[in-house]
This record gives structure tokens, C-alpha cells and sequence, in this order.
């Protein structure tokens, strides 16, 4: 059965690729592949023009909240796409999500759509809330997920490959995005409803690894932010500005 309500603790490693392969061998013992085995997550987040909610989220504060699109892999163009809005508060991540056609997600992302469920009305009246919302970045990645034998509400992904694009904003326009995780670098995120299994502590603890603060689209932003900035340095405003400068006369 497709789930469309989560509540859990999401936190994040970033291990080498070393790192993960000692991991691996370890979870064969306590983990068991997704049965979807490896995908591609492609996404589209929603913002206002100005960029507020991930602006918002960069400062870390006690709630904040996403919407988005998804798919697993490149979509078709009549295919449907998940809608999904993405809560954290207090260190608890609520995620809501449906499926819809594209066409009744854009309105409802837009402002303008007709909510038919509860968790369509929700989305539904948070796009409103801010006076609806636009496509503001493309994120894909490679990702392979696990679940625990014993708790399938416990699950742990490797995503690799993190990339992004601000142009053609779509789930059918293809994966390609400039990659701004490198090679080598897995980003783990460990998905929990409570409790982090002794085996896993024993190992992050042995590794060294320290949870970090990773919001893929908010670091995807803050590097377009720092390229837009370092373009306005390396070609600054001419000295007169648009203003035309008159010619000299010696005559």
C-alpha cells in the first residue's frame, strides 16, 4: 500500500565511499534492500518569487516547511507526480503527499486548484497561504534505500550524484542538473520513528561520523546564490549606469 503520511526523524551523514561500503556489509545483517532496488528522485520545489521558505529554512529555525513535486526516475508526460508538503518542527519531519495529474498539480501549487482530499486541502491551503507558489529549482540524485528487517518503519537511503538546474521545470524534462554533491560522497540519511539501533551508533561512533545540517535544496540555492554573486563581481556595473554619456565637443 503507497503511503502518503509520514512522521519520523530524519538525520543526515555524509560518508566517503570507503565509509559506506563497511556500512553495507554491516546492514546485510539488519537491512533489506527497497524493493524498487536503485532509482533516480527526480523534484521540483515550490516557492514564492522571492525564494521565502528556503530562505526561511536557512535560518534554521523551529518549524519550517517545503512543498514539492516528485517522481522516481525521469516521468512521462501524462504520467501523474507525487505533491508533497514537508513540515519539520521541533526535529520531527511530517511529510503529507498525493498523487495527482500534472495538470491539477500545477493549479493547486499555483493557488487556484480544487482541493479533493484532506491532505489535497492541506497542501492546497498552504500554496494559498503564501498567494501560491512557482517552480523554483530542479533537484535530481541517485538513490538506493533500505528498510530493517524487523521495522520497516525504519529506513536509511544513500543518495549520491546530488545535482540541480533552474531551467525547464519539469519531472519530464530529463535528470541533468549541475552536480554539486562530488564523487565519492554519500549523503546518508537515516529515517526514524524513534530510537537509533545500537548497531548503528556503534558504527557512526567508530567511523566518527557526526549528524549534519543538509537541506538539498537549501544548499542548492545558497551555491546559486554565491554564483549569481560572484558574476555581478566579475562583470560590475559600468560607472555612468544606463545613462547615456554625451559626446565631448572641442570645437
Amino acid at each position: 500500500m503507497l503511503q502518503l503520511t509520514f512522521k519520523r526523524y530524519e538525520i543526515k551523514y555524509l560518508l566517503t565511499d570507503e565509509q559506506r561500503g563497511r556500512l553495507g556489509i554491516l546492514m546485510d545483517r539488519y537491512m533489506t534492500p527497497d524493493e524498487w532496488g536503485p532509482s533516480t528522485v527526480c523534484n521540483v520545489y515550490y516557492d514564492t518569487p522571492s525564494h521565502l521558505l528556503v530562505r526561511r529554512s536557512a535560518e534554521h529555525p523551529l518549524y519550517k516547511e517545503k512543498v514539492r513535486t516528485r517522481s522516481y526516475g525521469v516521468n512521462g508526460v501524462a504520467d501523474p507526480v507525487f505533491v508533497e508538503l514537508k513540515k519539520k518542527y521541533d526535529g520531527v519531519v511530517y511529510k503529507r503527499r498525493c498523487t495527482l495529474d500534472v495538470t491539477r498539480a500545477n493549479g493547486l501549487l499555483a493557488g487556484y486548484g480544487t482541493p479533493k482530499t484532506q491532505i489535497e486541502r492541506e497542501i492546497s491551503f498552504t500554496c494559498r497561504r503564501y498567494g501560491g507558489l512557482i517552480p523554483s529549482l530542479f533537484i535530481a540524485y541517485d538513490r538506493e534505500a533500505f528498510y530493517a528487517k524487523d521495522d520497516h518503519e525504519f529506513r536509511m537511503t544513500f543518495d549520491t550524484r546530488l545535482r540541480s538546474r533552474t531551467t525547464r521545470m519539469r519531472l519530464d524534462a530529463g535528470d541533468e542538473g549541475e552536480q554539486y554533491l562530488e564523487d565519492g560522497l554519500n549523503l546518508l540519511e537515516v529515517k526514524a520513528g524513534g530510537a537509533i539501533p545500537l548497531w548503528l551508533v556503534e558504527f557512526l561512533s567508530g567511523e566518527g561520523l557526526f549528524k549534519i545540517h543538509f537541506s538539498k535544496v537549501g544548499v542548492a540555492y545558497e551555491r546559486l546564490c554565491a554564483q549569481q554573486h560572484e558574476a555581478r563581481v566579475a562583470k560590475p556595473e559600468p560607472l555612468w549606469g544606463a545613462v547615456p554619456v554625451p559626446a565631448l565637443s572641442f570645437a
